[in-house]
Order: structure tokens, then sequence, then C-alpha cells
């Protein structure tokens, strides 16, 4: 027998909680196996002692209490920072918690539902983050998108999105599949945007403008499924033509490029030249009118001096002549050399240059 003496004599091993040595089995006596009658029967005796009447009706009673204590107090919980708990009554919703400790029937009566509100999740549409490999997988199925001039663009882009806070109920009995759902819901709407546009104006211009419209409209579309899903960001990728005319589509982009940036230069030079030319233009205009005012004035100035010695002409003819006349001579023989003739006719007369004189206590210099 395996319980038997294999190598001689042993020792009883230490008395069981019973006070009888234990044999290898931890029973009766040694060499023999243990005794499930005699085991069965002491505990009853132990339980009866425990109790004050022995275990009957009482102890049943005592005994489903404890057991009923022990089953409420396991309705409570504690609900985290970042967390709302749901409560459920035989399946059903009954209301929601918020941070800390709370109580719902425990199992099967109740049960709680805990949601991470406050954390942040995000789904790639077009591709694929492999966690084993670390590579990115392209799912072309999901990225390539008709537009609106028949063209194919490879589209690929990444939604940030978390549980409305203002109703997780929704987000967990209204949809089965969450993730799913929302990857769905932006394939969608990126499709319908990008159908919308030209695939020029994609791959330039209207690239920030997609983001916030599949954003709108990703959450409109939830709402109406009545998801419980907040879309808190749209971020594009890629937005590129089909890898097998991608080199023809660059070299557009490119000479694109340049078209804009030759026109931008020519702007800029015409909104160097342009201002130039209208200063020249004003210059020359107001030096016009300054030149048109001082003749206009000079011209008047001579009429009202012809005026004025037209008044003392008539006043004194003759005077007035002989000085018109002298002051003339003077004008016009002033700054010449002169020969003076006697009216008789006796020959060069003799004058004396009063004005070529050099005046007294004035060294002229002839003297060495």
């Amino acid at each position: 027998m395996p319980w038997s003496d294999q190598g001689g004599p042993r020792k009883p091993g230490p008395p069981n909680p019973w006070g009888t040595p234990q044999g290898p089995w931890g029973g009766g006596p040694q060499g023999a196996p243990p005794n499930l009658e005699d085991l069965l029967k002491r505990s009853q005796d132990r339980l009866r002692s425990a109790l004050p009447n022995g275990f009957g009706v009482n102890g049943v009673a005592i005994f489903i209490l404890l057991a009923l204590l022990v089953w409420l107090a396991s309705g409570f919980y504690i609900v985290a920072t970042n967390q709302v708990g749901l409560n459920l009554r035989f399946g059903a919703y009954v209301g929601k918690t918020k941070e800390g400790l709370n109580y719902n029937w425990p199992s099967p009566v109740g049960s709680v539902i805990k949601l991470n509100v406050t954390d942040f999740q995000s789904t790639d549409i077009g591709s694929e983050m492999r966690v084993q490999s670390r590579t990115i997988v392209d799912k072309p199925e999901e990225s390539l998108m008709l537009t609106g001039d028949e063209n194919i663009a490879d589209v690929k882009f990444r939604v940030v999105w978390k549980i409305d806070e203002t109703k997780p109920e929704a987000y967990a009995f209204n949809v089965s599949n969450p993730p799913a759902t929302v990857k769905a819901v932006a394939e969608s709407a990126m499709r319908e945007i990008v159908g919308r546009s030209q695939i020029q104006r994609l791959l330039t211009a209207e690239r920030k403008v997609i983001e916030p419209a599949v954003q709108e409209l990703m959450q409109r579309v939830l709402d109406g499924y009545n998801a419980g899903v907040k879309v808190v960001q749209v971020q594009l990728l890629s937005v590129d033509p089909p890898s097998a005319v991608i080199s023809a589509f660059r070299d557009v982009t490119a000479a694109q490029q340049d078209r804009d940036r030759l026109k931008n230069e020519a702007e800029g030079y015409a909104n160097k030249v342009v201002p130039e030319a209208r200063g020249q233009a004003a210059r020359i205009q107001q030096e016009a009118e300054a030149y048109r005012e001082q003749t206009v004035a000079e011209a008047r100035g001579q009429t009202s001096r012809f005026d004025q010695i037209y008044q003392q002409y008539k006043k004194a003819p003759d005077v007035t002549r002989q000085r018109l006349y002298i002051e003339t001579m003077e004008r016009v023989f002033g700054g010449v050399d002169k020969v003076i003739l006697d009216k008789a006719g006796s020959g060069v007369v003799p004058w004396l240059p009063l004005g070529q004189q050099p005046q007294a206590g004035v060294d002229t210099g002839a003297r060495k």
C-alpha cells in the first residue's frame, strides 16, 4: 500500500487539531489513511460547541443573516477620477455615479459599468500600426477615395475622440462596437468631403479646410446615432495621388508653386514701381502748378507796375519819358565799356570814373 511503511519504523508525527497523531497522510494513526467520517463528526461537534443552542434553526438564521450582510456589503464600489459609473439593476440602466465611493445592489441583482470618460482614443484610417513588428501598413481599401473631378486621392488621416461625459450611457448601450462605428463614420465623412473637392485643391489649398469639415460632419452623424461619442480632432496624415501617377502630380504641383512664386514676385515689383511712378507724377504736377502760380504772379506784377507807371506818365509825360529813357540807358550801358562823344562834335568828352577810384585808406596793392 502507498501509505504503508517502506523503510522501517517511523516516528509518529505531531498531533492534528483533533489530538491524534498524524500519519503520513495527516489523518489517523501512522500508516493508515484519514478517516473522513471521523473528521466530519469532529467538525460538527466543534460547530455545535461554538453555537449557543447548537446547530439548529437559530444557527441557520444567523448564518443566513451573516451571508446576507456580506452580500449587501459587496455592493460598495469606487469610481476613479477619470471614470463614470453606470448602475444596472436586473440588466436595466438606473443611473450614473461620479467619482468616489458609491453603492449599488450587488450581483446578481445589480452591476456597475465603469467608463473612462476623460481618456482620448485615436483611430487611424488608411493605415495601421503593427505593434509586434512596429511597422505601418497601408490599407488602400480605406485610403483610396474618388474626388469631385473623377480623380483618385490617397487620403490617410487620424480621428481623436472620447466618450461624451454628458451621456456616457448612450456610449455603453446604444452602439454595440463604438470604435468600429467611429471608424466607419470617419471613413464615410471623409469620402463625402473629398467627393466634393478637386484633386489639385486637395493637394494644395484645401487641406486645412477638410479637417474641420470632416469633424463637423462626423459629430453630426454620431449625434444622430446617439452614440455618446465626442470628436475632438481630425488630423490629415497625408493626401497624395496614387503611387502610379504620383511623379506626374508632383511635377504639376511644382509648376503651380513656381507660377505662384513668379506671380508674387511680379506683384511685389508692381507694388514697388507703381508708388514711385505715382510719386514722380505728383511731383511733376506740383512743380507745374508752382511754375504756373509763379508765372501768373510775375505777369500780374508786371501789369501792376505798368499800370502804376502809366498813371505817373499821365500826370507828367515829359518827365516820365525822360526818366524811362535814362533808366533804360543805364540798364543797357551799365555793364559795358563806354566812349562818350560831345553832341556838338568837339570830340571825346573827358570823364572821371569815380566808381572805379579806390577809396581813401584802402591799399590796392600797387605799391611795393
